[in-house]
């Protein structure tokens, strides 16, 4: 029964492959792949039990897919010194081949922003990603390039969320990308995930170098929904010690609730002592020093 493995190639691409042998390659080593058409080389991101399936311990990775036997495409070998100078070259290439191409574009009037490019080892594929805000009729540069290149041309249209995937970059938060570096399915996100934690909502704060939301508002959701069912409304009346006081603002992160009684007077207090008062009031406890 062969191991799995999982290869990362350029822009955060991956795929999963069999290999047949009794020692599983090292993390990171280069190996050369079976490609749709051809072979291409990649770099070994997780091995065995990781790289064939996505743990179970939450649902930030990708579900396993089933696989029948034998589909799986295999890793050929290790990749070679010479292997590796070819990979080199090709990646030094790949900037001039967008350049290229989206000179080549522009010159048959095509609305498209060329993003990146990205040869497959062998020279067989030559994969150009762009985006576009409405679909392209590209059949006419797929032809140009066939005739340049003088290789099978894969054009993709991407999304600008893609995009960033791709290409990486650094966040707010200093740290790389998160959709470039593990997060593979980022999913959907929207405004009331940044409502629900109270976030700003201006534009400028709640958003990655995509120009779409940031996908981490995400990450910490559910903690917050979970955490503001212990607290009251804000806007609600209640009854304290003090007599009746409106609750302004929570936070769940410190444990607090900020009220203002009815001369305008406002507190902050500990939701431990909150609950504690408005039980002491309504005559079913005591509050402590």
């Amino acid at each position: 029964m062969p191991g799995v493995i999982e290869v990362r190639f350029k822009g955060n691409r991956r795929g999963a492959y069999a290999w047949d042998a009794p020692a599983a390659p090292r993390l990171h080593a280069a190996v050369i792949v079976e490609a749709e058409r051809g072979e291409d080389l990649g770099f070994v991101h997780a091995v065995t039990g990781v790289g064939a399936s996505a743990c179970d311990g939450c649902d930030s990775c990708d579900p396993a897919e089933p696989v029948v036997e034998g589909e799986r495409p295999c890793v050929v070998r290790l990749a070679g010194e010479a292997d590796l100078a070819e990979h080199a070259r090709l990646r030094e290439d790949e900037d001039q081949v967008r350049r290229d191409v989206a000179a080549r574009a522009a010159a048959a009037g095509l609305a498209m922003r060329i993003s990146d490019a990205e040869w497959q080892w062998d020279r067989q594929r030559l994969t150009v990603y762009f985006t576009a805000e409405r679909r392209v009729d590209f059949r006419g540069l797929v032809r140009d390039l066939a005739a340049r290149y003088r290789t099978r041309i894969d054009l993709r249209q991407i999304g600008v969320r893609d995009e960033a995937a791709r290409l990486g970059g650094i966040g707010r938060c200093g740290r790389e990308f998160c959709c470039s570096t593990w997060l593979t399915q980022p999913g959907p996100v929207n405004l009331g995930l940044a409502k629900d934690q109270r976030l700003s909502l201006n534009p400028a704060q709640i958003s990655g170098g995509c120009g779409r939301l940031l996908c981490c508002l995400k990450y910490e959701h559910q903690f917050y929904v979970e955490a503001r069912k212990r607290f009251p409304k804000e806007g609600r009346i209640v009854t304290t010690l003090q007599g009746e006081e409106k609750v302004i603002a929570v936070d769940p992160l410190r444990e607090q609730v900020a009220l203002r009684g009815a001369d305008g007077t406002t507190r902050s207090l500990p939701l431990v002592r909150f609950t504690a008062e408005t039980r002491a009031a309504r005559g079913e406890g005591t509050v402590g020093t």
